[in-house]
């Protein structure tokens, strides 16, 4: 059952608590697991999560959800080696982006690492700023034909964020097919990205998953697609783009670069990710904003004081703190991955708690981000959470939306720039309102969707 805004809470408090999951108050049985996990993974996480630093438990194999800051941070950072992604982890992500930068571990996780860092140095996101303020100005031009009606901005977001990344990635090749790759994404999503009943009864990788051999042909498809790319672009002049950068990139320490192979699993996914987790950020801080006039009204006037009637540019990022806030706020509320999992190597100790080899150890952002011990009105929508000296005072591994440590996205601050950039040349354009009876769902798949869609009316502004 969802929890719908509570707008009497926000007379009360000054704040509007949007909607959550419930999450369960007794132990689930492996059948219940197993639906619950296909349908929406967050209702797995139980309510003692949310008010304790680590629960413990067992279905086939022993898991452990850890909420502890200290505890992530030893996990994440202090013994990371022996905390590679979980095998269901990486069952779910190598059919289609392989031994990439996100999924490999141990050395080949590091040469990659060192060649990519200095690709997503703050120069070169700069560079790549005027792209987003394009695909920025063409979404103001797909909103502004549908004022005074209602629309899934959802939508709209996948679009831009899509149109980002595939032009900031491949200046714009005209022989990808967006749409098409945009449908294998999703279905992957919603397929191949699933947990089976067979993981979790925790049986082994050489038993097929169906949903693997149904959805083969559209991994494929992306594969072939990026290949040809690649092909082509390395018997071509260079151009100001991340593929470009990314052929170029090379270990400072040995010199290595990438193969065709693991070059087209890495471009893989960025696309995946690199559009999907910002969409996400910026469907959820619409529907927050629209949630909460006062908020919506104080970035509108941030947004016109730095760019006028124009689309955001990257010199206008200074000038936009608080539409940072928010989008960080949305983060910590609906945080695109939601959930974490990491696999012990070896036998160790967690919080004063026994972690035997093979255990998994789950990372509940969702829960860790309303938990009732770290956050104040840990449900409601306050992007006061994000003021500079809350941010100070807060320990660092409270807020994982990117995960911490020497793992931490490497794409993170390209997300914040894009998101920052989109919102701010929306909302200097257009209020959005919520539709009545039109709330979405927190559903966690591989990512946490806005089930039902975003559903606002769009109204210029004065």
């Amino acid at each position: 059952m969802l929890h719908r805004p509570n707008f009497a809470t926000m007379a009360e408090t000054g704040f509007v608590t949007p909607p959550t999951t419930p999450f369960p108050t007794r132990p689930l049985s492996i059948p219940e697991i197993v639906r619950a996990a296909r349908r929406n993974l967050i209702e797995i996480i139980p309510g003692l999560a949310y008010q304790q630093p680590m629960v413990s438990g067992r279905t086939v194999a022993r898991w452990h959800m850890l909420t502890d800051p200290g505890g992530l941070e030893y996990v994440l950072k202090d013994n990371v080696e022996n905390y590679p992604k979980s095998a269901v982890t990486l069952r779910l992500l190598r059919p289609a982006i392989g031994d990439s930068l996100f999924n490999a571990e141990g050395a080949h996780w590091r040469w990659q690492r060192r060649a990519a860092a200095p690709v997503f140095q703050h120069r070169n996101l700069l560079s790549l700023a005027p792209y987003m303020s394009r695909a920025a100005e063409r979404t103001v031009h797909r909103l502004d034909k549908v004022v005074g009606a209602e629309k899934d901005v959802y939508e709209d977001m996948v679009t831009v964020t899509f149109d980002v990344i595939s032009d900031v990635a491949m200046s714009g090749d005209k022989t990808i097919d967006r749409g098409a790759v945009s449908a294998s994404v999703t279905k992957y999503i919603q397929t191949v990205g699933r947990v089976s009943l067979l993981d979790v009864l925790a049986l082994p990788d050489w038993i097929p998953r169906p949903a693997h051999i149904f959805n083969r042909a559209g991994i494929g498809q992306m594969q072939k697609m990026m290949d040809g790319v690649i092909a082509e672009r390395a018997a071509s002049p260079r151009r100001d783009d991340l593929m470009s950068l990314m052929l170029e990139a090379a270990d400072p320490e040995t010199g290595r670069t990438m193969t065709p192979e693991e070059l087209r699993d890495n471009m893989l996914a960025f696309l995946v990710a690199g559009h999907e987790t910002t969409a996400l950020a910026l469907a959820w801080s619409l529907y927050l904003v629209a949630l909460d006039p006062r908020v919506q009204d104080r970035l509108a006037d941030e947004a016109r004081a730095a760019c006028g009637k124009g689309p955001a540019e990257a010199s206008h990022l200074d000038q936009l703190p608080y539409h940072r806030q928010v989008i960080e706020e949305a983060m910590r509320l609906y945080p695109p991955a939601g959930m974490l999992s990491r696999d012990a190597r070896q036998a160790d100790e967690i919080c004063g708690r026994e972690i035997r080899k093979g255990d998994t150890v789950i990372l509940p952002i969702y829960a860790l981000h309303r938990h009732r011990l770290w956050w104040e009105n840990a449900d409601q929508f306050d992007p006061e959470n994000f003021a500079s000296a809350k941010i100070k005072a807060r320990n660092r591994y409270l807020y994982l939306p990117f995960g911490a440590g020497p793992r931490i996205c490497i794409g993170m601050n390209f997300a914040i720039i894009e998101a920052q950039i989109i919102l701010a040349s929306i909302l200097t354009k257009f209020r959005v309102t919520p539709v009545p009876g039109k709330a979405p769902t927190p559903e966690m798949v591989m990512t946490l969707r806005p089930g039902g869609g975003v559903h606002l009316r769009i109204d210029r502004r004065d």
